[in-house]
């Protein structure tokens, strides 16, 4: 599939491909440029050599190159793939906190049922004594 101008008019700037390079319509060989803004950003496009000193902008005809373009892509997704670890390890350290405020929790938990299983113990052994000492009185 080549490309060419099919009239031999100049006013045309149809790029033709020669030799695995495009010429432009002003006769030098065209380059590959780079789109800095707008909805193709980092999409890679061949343009007038002479472009922005000797040519004006609408006489310019580019093609844009499809396998380059995914370079803009992977840096957006790169960037969302930044924002989802900050905020999942915002949420990490939100969580470590409330595991160390849980554990500092069972641990008091702990030490209560601790001093309440002793408590208990006593007051068992006391009532025992009460009742052996009401027989002891009795009889």
């Amino acid at each position: 599939m080549s490309r060419h101008n099919s009239s031999s008019s100049g006013s045309s700037s149809c790029l033709r491909p020669i030799q695995s390079s495009y010429v432009c319509s002003c006769g030098g060989v065209a380059v590959v440029r780079t789109v800095k803004a707008g909805p193709n950003i980092g999409r890679r496009f061949h343009g007038c050599p002479l472009w922005p000193f000797g040519r004006e902008i609408n006489d310019l005809r580019f093609e844009v190159l499809a396998k380059d373009t995914t370079i803009a892509e992977m840096e957006y997704e790169k960037q969302l793939m930044e924002e989802k670890i900050k905020a999942l390890q915002l949420k990490k350290e939100n969580l470590e906190e409330d595991v160390k405020q849980l554990k500092v929790e069972r641990s008091e938990n702990h030490m209560e049922l601790m001093k309440m299983a002793r408590i208990e113990k006593y007051l068992t052994k006391a009532l025992l004594f009460s009742w052996v000492v009401i027989a002891f009185l009795l009889f």
